[in-house]
């Protein structure tokens, strides 16, 4: 294991002597003070994201997480405080017109390209995807040597040829409950789509609380069609350890798809969860990257 060594900021610190403080792109919760800031890293750029933890010697990788369409870093922020307690740094970014991020809606190739800013600035990594955001992750995270191993949730470690679009149809055993997204996308003139929200919160958040769904969806925004029909060129789960979480509850990735998708990783685990595991059981989550970070 890599050991390597982070000099602790203060409120008012930066993230290198080129490091400005601005409210745009780096958030991050330091461990040691309890205390907020934000920062912006030239080293980043676009996407905008927000980064818990910082510690004086770290002895694991950054979890660099990867949320899927319609979604942002917010997402993930009932796992970031997890990871942060048990001493793990990680960065949840906005892809380019997602969450808070002020870029606008982009391709497959513009998003993989906004991890690759991200990934280019942390040389030890586990890179977390979330549905879309695997294909992301299998196109951005390809052939960077920092990358230590892949978490794919209900995801799609793409193949070189394949887009989003396609790895959803492709032919896989009945099992499961039956898929709802196909019924919540609303494509419009404009090349995005969205999602009925009251379909959404049983397709994406069926085991969620009520109030995380209902918060949740008021969250969702516009996705790219040329995102999700975007064709990956390259595929990193075929040089990178990979792990991948097949949630049999799910009912906007079908089970038996997830595994047809999941045989492509180098791990399978299981969680009794629907779509979204990051907002129904978060711990799941949290200690399968602290694994993957320490291991």
């Amino acid at each position: 294991m890599r050991r390597r060594s982070r000099c602790a900021r203060s409120g008012r610190g930066t993230a290198s002597a080129r490091t400005r403080a601005s409210d745009r792109d780096v958030r991050a919760h330091g461990r040691r003070r309890r205390r907020t800031w934000t920062v912006r890293s030239r080293s980043c750029g676009p996407p905008r994201a927000h980064r818990c933890g910082r510690s004086l010697t770290r002895v694991a990788a950054t979890v660099v997480l990867v949320h899927g369409a319609w979604h942002g870093a917010w997402c993930w922020e009932k796992v970031q405080p997890l990871l942060d307690s048990a001493g793990i740094d990680s960065i949840a970014i906005d892809l380019p017109g997602h969450g808070d991020s002020t870029e606008p809606l982009t391709d497959l190739a513009g998003d993989a390209a906004a991890l690759r800013k991200v990934l280019a600035g942390v040389d030890d990594v586990v890179v977390c995807a979330h549905s879309y955001g695997g294909v992301v992750v299998s196109e951005g995270a390809a052939g960077l040597p920092g990358v230590r191993h892949l978490a794919y949730l209900t995801s799609f470690p793409v193949a070189p040829g394949e887009s989003a679009t396609t790895a959803a149809t492709v032919e896989a055993p009945r099992e499961g409950p039956d898929s709802e997204l196909a019924n919540a996308i609303r494509i419009h003139d404009d090349g995005t789509c969205t999602l009925d929200p009251t379909v959404a919160i049983s397709g994406l958040y069926a085991d969620c609380a009520p109030d995380d769904a209902a918060q949740a969806v008021a969250r969702l925004c516009k996705q790219s069609m040329a995102e999700l029909q975007g064709v990956a060129t390259q595929a990193a789960w075929q040089d990178v350890p990979s792990t991948y979480a097949i949630c049999t509850e799910d009912r906007a990735v079908g089970v038996g798809l997830q595994r047809v998708l999941a045989a492509r990783c180098t791990h399978t685990i299981e969680w009794p969860t629907s779509h979204s595991p990051f907002l129904s059981r978060p711990e799941l989550v949290a200690d399968l990257l602290i694994d993957l970070a320490r291991g």
